[in-house]
């Protein structure tokens, strides 16, 4: 299994519009970050974690071919906005995509395309067909077993998802603790550090140090990372052994 770090910025990315701070007008690729997503590619197959606004930026980039599931941790629409551009797959696998995600996610995503699903369908729009998924239940795609992990989001339930040893988490200031024993042992773990001062939502760096600390993975790389952050190179420097700043276009070989 390969992963790969499609966005690893928050839900404005980074460089945010107009702003003219040190990150923003960095030269360094690493201080470039689209907004978070990851490609996993299993066994000649290839599913997408959140399709957010720079999903079709993101695909071009990194010359995916196939796709052959959508899954979505939540609704947001940093992790949801680019769901349109499933219709070049469409056209090209000459199938409608599958994508996975709860009753919840589902209902937000019909408000928010509502033409997809319309009875007097229009050519050319995105085909889709929904798995209903919950933070209780384990579940398939294609061959691969995931284990979804309950997380929140501020008060929003938002799911987290183990895929072997490989534990992606974002959009979260809370880990339940009957949910940390579906993390426990595995050998990478993503999290989200949004910047070092205090979120009503998301884990600060710091935090997201500890709750690394605790699962003891060989390698934590942490993601949905806002510009107030810091330099991808300074911040490095900073971070303890078994902890890295992920980087969009990071490749993670299981």
């Amino acid at each position: 299994m390969k992963i790969t770090f499609l966005g690893t910025g928050t839900s404005q990315g980074v460089p945010v519009i107009s702003c003219p701070c040190r990150v923003c007008a960095s030269t360094n690729k690493k201080d470039n970050r689209l907004r978070s997503s990851i490609l996993i590619e299993h066994e000649g197959k290839v599913f997408v974690v959140d399709s957010g606004p720079d999903f079709r930026q993101q695909m071009l980039r990194e010359n995916v071919q196939r796709l052959d599931g959508l899954i979505f941790t939540h609704s947001h629409k940093d992790h949801t906005a680019g769901m349109d551009d499933i219709r070049a797959f469409n056209y090209f696998m000459k199938k409608p995509m599958e994508v996975y995600a709860t009753d919840f996610t589902q209902k937000k995503l019909r408000e928010e395309f509502p033409y997809i699903f319309e009875k007097n369908d229009y050519p050319g729009i995105p085909e889709l067909n929904f798995h209903s998924i919950n933070g209780d239940t384990n579940f398939s795609v294609e061959g691969l077993e995931i284990i979804p992990i309950n997380v929140l989001h501020y008060k929003m339930p938002v799911l987290g998802f183990r895929f072997g040893d490989f534990t992606y988490i974002t959009d979260a200031n809370l880990i339940p603790d009957e949910e940390k024993k579906k993390i426990y042992g595995t050998k990478y773990l993503v999290l989200n550090a949004l910047r070092n001062e205090k979120h009503i939502s998301h884990f600060t760096m710091k935090e997201a140090i500890d709750v690394a600390k605790e699962f003891k993975a060989e390698t934590t790389y942490l993601t949905h990372i806002s510009h107030q952050l810091g330099l991808h190179d300074e911040v490095s420097e900073q971070l303890p052994k078994g902890i890295e700043l992920s980087y969009d276009g990071l490749k993670v070989s299981l």
